[in-house]
């Protein structure tokens, strides 16, 4: 029976809802507390936060697993992963933003921090830029190992120049009151904050893994091929927390967390889980693989080209991640 696991499947997605209000909402404290501006909270908290369950999975599939099919798998999902942010991410932000407005919850103008915009998107650029280029030189593995190590380091000095943009931004709004605080009546410090952040994060780990589960039985149960629930179905799944962030964060227009949150993860997933595959795996990007890189490197220069002309984020440039992603299944299925 598929009713079951359908709405199970809903039970879960409430599950990683759930856990991503009361996520919002205690990262936004926990930046507050550390005096951190909103470019910061949401380009490296936010975005590390939500991206590192799912950056796990193809580390230990890579290091632990043997055979060359789990190297392929743990690649697809590296590669895989800033191609969802950078397409789908992008198109359902642009599209919260024109849905919240036809509701008459915010306007269509973006507030968004463009100083953060454009650094994510340069860093993500060049970093993922230097790391799709390395598969044309997988054959050399020491120059692979060196260039792996320079990609973390990149890393490193993102989060050190994130944190140094933000460090006399000392402008704040006002926060909503932390849910602990309200709903439980306990003391809004740090340590309260610091439990409702990881007890979230729980929720939405626990919430995005039967997901996953529940959308691969019933995929399965329908009939819907291997290919499309691989390459389609479950990355989506993967990447829910992300862009339920920002969906809840567009709606309290909160513009500069709901797309750092996104290009966060983009730098993010470039970089660290990069320096697994480069040097654990061939590092061998072709076909599909390939495709996915290329798409999420035009996504992102696009906006920033977008934005440097434009000096403005607008929710209708956006969507075009949409039409770049229908171009991707154009490829796998025609």
């Amino acid at each position: 029976m598929v009713i079951p696991y359908v709405i199970k499947l809903i039970f879960s997605l409430f599950i990683i809802l759930f856990g991503c209000t009361f996520f919002t909402n205690a990262v936004e404290w926990f930046g507050k507390r550390m005096n951190l501006g909103q470019g910061a909270v949401g380009s490296i908290l936010a975005a590390v936060g939500t991206a590192l369950p799912e950056t796990i999975i193809p580390i230990i599939a890579i290091l632990f697993a043997k055979g060359e099919s789990s190297h392929d798998v743990g690649i697809g999902a590296i590669a895989g992963a800033p191609f969802m942010l950078g397409t789908l991410a992008f198109f359902i932000t642009g599209l919260a933003v024109i849905v919240y407005t036809l509701f008459r919850k915010r306007t269509l103008k973006m507030n968004v921090d463009l100083s953060v915009f454009e650094r994510d998107l340069t860093y993500f650029l060049i970093v993922y830029g230097i790391a799709v280029l390395t598969t044309f030189i997988h054959n050399h593995k020491v120059i692979r190992k060196i260039i792996a190590i320079g990609l973390f380091v990149a890393y490193l000095i993102y989060v050190k120049k994130t944190l140094a943009d933000e460090s006399e931004d000392t402008e704040r709004e006002e926060l909503e009151e932390l849910y602990f605080t309200r709903f439980l009546k306990l003391p809004n410090n740090l340590l309260w904050i610091l439990s409702q952040l990881l007890l979230s994060l729980v929720l939405i780990i626990y919430g995005a893994h039967l997901f996953v589960e529940y959308v691969q039985k019933v995929a399965m149960m329908i009939g819907v091929p291997a290919l499309i629930l691989s390459i389609i179905i479950t990355p989506i799944a993967t990447e829910l927390p992300e862009k339920l962030n920002s969906i809840i964060w567009i709606g309290k227009k909160k513009d500069t967390l709901a797309l750092g949150n996104i290009t966060g993860a983009m730098v993010f997933q470039s970089s660290v889980p990069v320096v697994f595959g480069i040097i654990f795996t061939p590092w061998n990007l072709k076909g599909i693989t390939m495709v996915s890189a290329i798409l999420a490197f035009m996504s992102a220069l696009l906006n920033l080209i977008w934005v440097k002309i434009k000096k403005s984020v607008n929710p209708f440039a956006l969507l075009f991640g949409g039409v770049l992603y229908l171009i991707f299944l154009g490829y796998i299925f025609l």
